[in-house]
């Protein structure tokens, strides 16, 4: 059991994207506005998640290199300097998010000015990839440390606050209330399916558990299923239990609420002191593993895709700059995390692309090759996505 045990833990540390601050932005926004209308989209990015994610996964287990690396193997230089740009890219909206959501938890529990909040948070992150000096293990630990305690949190205020299962069910059937409801969907999508972590996956597993045959990589491939459907599960579980508690605080009640410090103060007059503090600790341990888990990312990016590794504190003073300026500005730091999420939503079919492209070919995959109904699947999901944007600045642009 303690071996089989060993084998689990990338999916976790990839599955803390999937929960970081602007999950609590786009969720609390959506369940305040609409109730529970957009549970649906949740389950369905849930669902796309799991898939992405063995793919990604599969990747590492069966060609000991991570999706970085094989697109600048495979693809023509100009298409591999177009995906590290706009992966880059990506990866400042990624920090946008982390820093933000982190800065406003030390703000509301403790009270630090959001700025130096934002700098402490870049401390924690440093301090948390430190620990891959001494051993993954250590790493994946911390990470799985920190979801508990989000998960604790959520658990907590749900069970203290209660919804109506009935009412919520209705959330499960497809169906949108307007243009803003599409925008908060797309901005749902880009949370939960997070594109700089479809490349980390990847470099989480190459190489992790060395296999020596066909054989034996099919059995790190069953446990890596294990792995992502535990904690995507986990992940599903918390980010529902966001907007079924948004949802039944918020909606059609006190008045719409849109911001995480509103949902922090309305957790204290509205239910007590107990479960607005779960939700900021919650919040705070989601801001400092996430934006750990996107400095690792960022470093597999970059080194994956030019071959060329750059000082961490030098890539991350790049990243995290415009989460700092949003900070310093004193701009909406909610709406921005919101807006964050929309991009990276833009970002997932630029990598989601190349994933099912590669993991299709037998004379790159071998063995673990993507069987034909995969493939489809997976191709499905990126042209939803892109659709969904296309709708999106569209839409934004005024033209329907």
């Amino acid at each position: 059991m303690r071996t089989r045990l060993a084998l689990l833990g990338p999916a976790f540390v990839a599955c803390i994207a999937y929960v970081d601050p602007g999950n609590f932005a786009t969720n609390i926004a959506g369940g305040s506005k609409y109730g529970y209308l957009l549970l649906w989209v949740l389950l369905g990015a849930n669902m796309m998640a799991m898939l992405i994610q063995n793919l990604s996964a599969k990747i590492g287990i069966a060609t000991g290199k991570n999706l970085a690396e094989l697109c600048r193997e495979h693809f023509p230089r100009p298409v591999t300097w177009g995906l590290w740009v706009q992966a880059e890219l990506i990866a400042m909206a990624t920090d946008l998010a982390e820093f933000v959501g982190a800065a406003i938890a030390l703000n509301i529990l403790f009270g630090i000015p959001l700025l130096p909040s934002g700098l402490i948070t870049a401390v924690v992150a440093f301090a948390l990839l430190g620990l891959q000096s001494r051993g993954y293990r250590r790493f994946e630990v911390a990470i799985m440390g920190f979801l508990a305690v989000i998960l604790l949190g959520f658990l907590y205020d749900t069970l203290k606050i209660g919804f109506d299962a009935g009412e919520a069910a209705k959330g499960f059937v497809p169906h949108f209330d307007g243009s803003d409801s599409i925008l908060l969907a797309t901005g749902i999508l880009g949370a939960t399916v997070m594109p700089h972590v479809i490349y980390l996956h990847s470099a989480l597993t190459q190489g992790r558990t060395p296999a020596a045959d066909d054989a034996e990589r099919r059995t790190l491939l069953r446990f890596n299923r294990i792995d992502v459907s535990i904690a995507m599960g986990v992940a599903g579980v918390i980010n529902m239990s966001m907007l079924i508690i948004a949802a039944s605080l918020f909606h059609g009640g006190v008045g719409e609420i849109d911001t995480i410090e509103g949902a922090y103060d309305g957790f204290k007059s509205m239910v007590g002191p107990e479960a607005a503090l779960a939700f900021g600790l919650a919040l705070m341990a989601s801001g400092f593993a996430s934006s750990s888990v996107g400095t690792y990312a960022g470093q597999v990016v970059m080194q994956g895709f030019i071959n060329r590794g750059v000082p961490l504190l030098v890539r991350r003073a790049v990243t995290m700059t415009p989460a700092l300026i949003v900070l310093a500005l004193g701009l909406d730091p909610t709406n921005s995390l919101v807006i964050s999420q929309v991009v990276l939503s833009f970002g997932i079919p630029f990598a989601l692309v190349p994933l099912v492209l590669l993991t299709r070919r037998r004379d790159i995959m071998g063995a673990l090759v993507n069987r034909r109904i995969t493939t489809v699947v997976a191709a499905f999901v990126a042209a939803i996505i892109s659709a969904l944007n296309v709708f999106l600045v569209i839409d934004t642009l005024g033209l329907v």
